[in-house]
């Protein structure tokens, strides 16, 4: 999330990481200091279908082994392996507790991000849940982990990701969805930013005009095929639109889309092209391991009214046998305890996770683990 808001989940999803240089320096508390009690190791694997190399870290329980594993799966931008966001290392913090519980934990940078290869902005939701797939053969390699027991954590896109690894592999046991979408990219837009608009204030006419013009840039980019042509019609409708605001509503169009070519270029883009007509809960209706989807009510970004809502529809109309859907109370999208839900708020919050968030993760992990193993025994 850059300083301004953005009309395009790519950068809104996961995009916080634009300003947290800012933080940089002002470590939060809950971020882990050394020296650690578990080993950490540095790793680096490779995508087959496209030659990428992922890197990464890979932190181990010093208690007797073969210990149950995760990988976490990063939301919508360009994340370093800790998940930097508004300051805060949202990875880092996850590992250090997942560890500490006796989990394994594997997190890597994304293409293109820190030491990792590839092209992020070529890139769609296909190859990185083909990055994560890498690093599940990875995990297979090392001794400490219990194949039987890996399992993905994905946060935001991140979790369409987990969904989409784990409806293409046998050897993923568990998936945990963190605040992840379950509708196509235009209609999660457009709630996403009527909610985040409302809640900062913006009086709802000019909500409503916002509104109106995403539909028809989203319906240029439906409907027009050739990314050439379909350029210019992006460039013409946002010409238009500037030119019916009143002075007031320019601002917060500024606020609100931020630099017009940079929104060209993410609304025009093959991800985008990708999620607009995709349904992510066809995919999660193929995932028939035990699932853990959490989202909180403070939220604005991934809407649990619409989007947890649908993943508990999807899940009981499947007949899936093992899943668990939670609403939790003062939450934010990055699982901060808030008071509003604004992104303005998340760089000022000293928390990076809440401690019932990271408690509710590793207790169904560890619960869904030793199933496991009561299973084989």
């Amino acid at each position: 999330m850059s300083s301004h808001l953005t009309i395009f989940p790519r950068v809104l999803l996961g995009g916080l990481f634009l300003i947290s240089s800012v933080f940089a320096n002002s470590p939060r508390p809950q971020e882990p200091t050394t020296p650690y009690p578990y080993d950490e190791v540095e790793v680096s694997f490779t995508n087959p279908h496209d030659g990428v190399t992922l890197a990464g870290t890979l932190t181990l329980p010093r208690s007797k082994g073969p210990f149950p594993a995760v990988i976490l799966l990063h939301g919508s931008a360009p994340f370093d392996r800790n998940c930097m966001v508004f300051g805060h290392k949202l990875f880092l913090v996850w590992a250090d507790h997942l560890t500490k519980q006796g989990i394994a934990v594997l997190r890597y940078d994304k293409r293109s991000s820190g030491k990792s290869t590839g092209d992020y902005e070529t890139a769609t939701l296909e190859e990185f849940a083909q990055d994560a797939l890498a690093g599940v053969e990875y995990l297979k390699s090392r001794s400490e982990i219990n194949l039987q027991q890996m399992g993905l954590i994905g946060h935001s896109e991140g979790g369409m990701t987990a969904t989409l690894a784990a409806s293409k592999s046998q050897d993923v046991a568990f998936i945990v969805l963190m605040a992840a979408p379950a509708v196509n990219w235009e209609d999660f837009v457009i709630l996403q930013q009527e909610s985040l608009q409302r809640v900062d204030g913006i009086a709802e006419e000019t909500i409503a005009k916002n509104s109106s013009f995403r539909k028809r840039l989203f319906a240029i980019v439906k409907n027009e095929k050739n990314r050439g042509i379909a350029e210019q019609k992006i460039r013409d409708c946002f010409a238009k639109y500037l030119k019916t605001l009143t002075p007031v509503e320019h601002q917060i169009a500024a606020a609100c889309f931020g630099p017009i070519d940079g929104q060209i270029q993410m609304v025009n883009s093959a991800w985008f092209r990708y999620g607009i007509s995709d349904d992510p809960c066809h995919v999660l209706k193929k995932v028939a391991v035990p699932i853990l989807a959490l989202n909180g009510d403070r939220d604005f970004v991934v809407v649990a009214e619409q989007n947890l809502t649908k993943i508990e529809r999807i899940l009981k109309e499947a007949h899936h046998r093992d899943y668990t859907v939670m609403v939790l109370p003062n939450i934010n999208h990055g699982f901060q305890t808030c008071q509003t839900g604004s992104i303005k708020e998340y760089a000022q919050l000293e928390e990076t996770t809440s401690p019932v968030v990271l408690k509710t993760m590793s207790d169904w992990i560890l619960k869904k683990t030793s199933s496991l193993d009561a299973v084989r025994s």
